[in-house]
């Protein structure tokens, strides 16, 4: 408050007071007090008039030359006529110039020559009366210039301009801005120099203490507290600075740790692409050195390769997919999406899948006709189903093998649930099942071609789409992943919700 109290008394008063100065400086001036009228206006002498009378005859000129432009416009024809009133507009440090047919006809003594008439030409004429003033500049001198438009009786056409020096205006600026200026500046220092020494006691104190603060800061003691203990503005920073101390010392912890998890990351990615990798240098090697003599053994170094290779390329895949998801720089389309629809489909193309041929796809859709529309990603949403079908298709082997797929609206959302009947995992496990690199049996990632991202992929896909997922399993009990998406509000006209 102290603040705005200030600035608003560092514009106002000196506002006020210039105002004040001003009307002071013009009534001393008019009033000849002190013998300012004959230093501002040179000429007029004590008690005279003479700057009234001044822009009176100018007035009246300008009336008269007006009317005789609309009333009897072959006066500007005569020479003598001209001459005789350019005389009398000099004694006013005025001129008048005359142009027929767009050429200079006639131009005062004291204007001198009008090398270009192009510059009076363009001026706007105004209609009767009216004086529409424009600024001009003829032969290096500054000048108000109004036109009248001249229409003779022959036919022909002209134009009157007359004009008026501003050099007496420039004089009475040049000897009245000084004053002037003095003292506004005067009251800025006084003005801004008061309320600046009232108001920086208050500031400066509280101001040295966030300083001190920064420094501390700076070089990394993050665990002194700030309290500055007001209930004003600076109070304010100092709680916000406070707060931004706590949230940089949490982040430090949150980035020492990130920096933890940065390392295991980057020991897991090169354990999971070193392992296909020394696979595939070993059958090169094989075959290079000629052990694989027979075309038997050819062939079978040959599908090694070939199948190390898929993995290593499915594992960059999901390494490059999960780094994106990670960053946040995974682009998602967003469209309306009837899920009922779309899972049928996908179930149906499941059954015909080459990989699901040892293992049976159950879909129960629940209540048939109830639409369930969300806002989803269609390329995304099949990546998240195909992971966990994937996962399922590695530890779900052998007859009997079953996925079942079910769908329900939950209040406001709808719930997925994809199970299996494998082996499971142990319940002690399920917290981290969605972590990255996670395999509940790490023995099993290599030979099923593993990355121990799929689910973390999950997660994360589901979680851009607002919604949530979770595992259920036992040993022996197979594994179950739930899925909630958000339903849309207000579901959209008839559109097509097929895959």
């Amino acid at each position: 408050m102290k603040l705005i109290l200030s600035n608003i008394a560092m514009v106002v008063v000196p506002v006020v007071l210039f105002a004040l100065t001003m009307t002071l400086v013009a009534g001393l001036v008019m009033h000849d007090a002190f013998g300012l009228k004959s230093l501002v206006f040179p000429g007029s002498g004590p008690g005279e008039k003479a700057v009234e009378k001044h822009f009176e005859r100018k007035s009246e000129w300008h009336a008269v030359l007006t009317y005789f432009a609309r009333e009897e416009p072959e006066r500007f024809k005569d020479e003598a006529f001209l001459r005789q009133t350019g005389e009398k507009l000099a004694e006013l440090q005025s001129g008048l110039v005359v142009l027929l047919e767009g050429e200079v006809a006639f131009a005062s003594r004291g204007i001198g020559t009008v090398d270009d008439p192009a510059v009076l030409r363009s001026l706007p004429t105004g209609p009767g009366g009216d004086r529409d003033e424009q600024e001009v500049v003829l032969n290096g001198v500054s000048y108000y210039a109004f036109a009248q438009g001249l229409q003779f009786a022959d036919g022909s056409s002209g134009l009157l301009v007359v004009l008026e020096d501003q050099s007496q205006l420039s004089f009475m600026i040049r000897r009245v801005f000084p004053l002037v200026l003095g003292i506004l500046l005067l009251v800025l220092a006084v003005t801004n120099g008061g309320l600046t020494y009232l108001v920086s006691r208050s500031i400066i104190r509280p101001l040295r203490e966030l300083k001190a603060a920064a420094e501390r800061i700076k070089d990394g003691q993050l665990e002194k507290e700030l309290a500055l203990r007001r209930r004003d503005e600076i109070g304010e920073v100092g709680a916000a600075f406070e707060e931004m101390r706590q949230r940089l010392l949490a982040s430090i912890r949150t980035q020492l740790q990130y920096e933890d998890n940065r390392k295991d990351l980057l020991t897991n990615i090169s354990h999971d692409l070193k392992t296909p990798l020394t696979a595939i240098q070993s059958c090169a090697e094989g075959l290079r050195d000629g052990i694989a003599d027979t075309p038997e053994k050819q062939a079978k170094y040959v599908g090694m390769i070939h199948s190390k290779t898929l993995h290593l390329n499915r594992l960059i895949d999901e390494l490059f997919l999960f780094s994106k998801l990670d960053l946040k720089r995974l682009p998602f389309h967003f469209e309306p999406l009837e899920l009922r629809a779309y899972l049928t489909d996908y179930a149906e193309e499941l059954r015909v899948d080459p990989r699901m041929r040892e293992m049976q796809v159950r879909f129960d859709s629940g209540e048939p006709g109830l639409p369930l529309w969300i806002s989803a990603d269609r390329e995304k949403l099949g990546r998240v189903l195909m992971n966990v079908v994937d996962n399922a298709v590695k530890h779900a082997k052998g007859p009997g093998a079953e996925l079942r797929i079910a769908l329900r609206p939950a209040g406001g959302e709808a719930e997925l649930t994809l199970e299996d009947n494998g082996p499971g995992i142990e319940a002690e496990a399920l917290p981290w099942v969605f972590d990255r690199f996670y395999r509940a049996d790490p023995s099993r990632g290599a030979d099923t071609g593993g990355s121990g991202l799929g689910l973390a992929i999950v997660k994360g896909i589901v979680e851009e789409h607002g919604g949530r997922v979770r595992a259920e399993s036992g040993p022996g009990k197979g594994m179950r992943i739930l899925i909630t998406l958000p339903l849309l509000k207000e579901p959209p006209g008839n559109r097509d919700g097929s895959p």
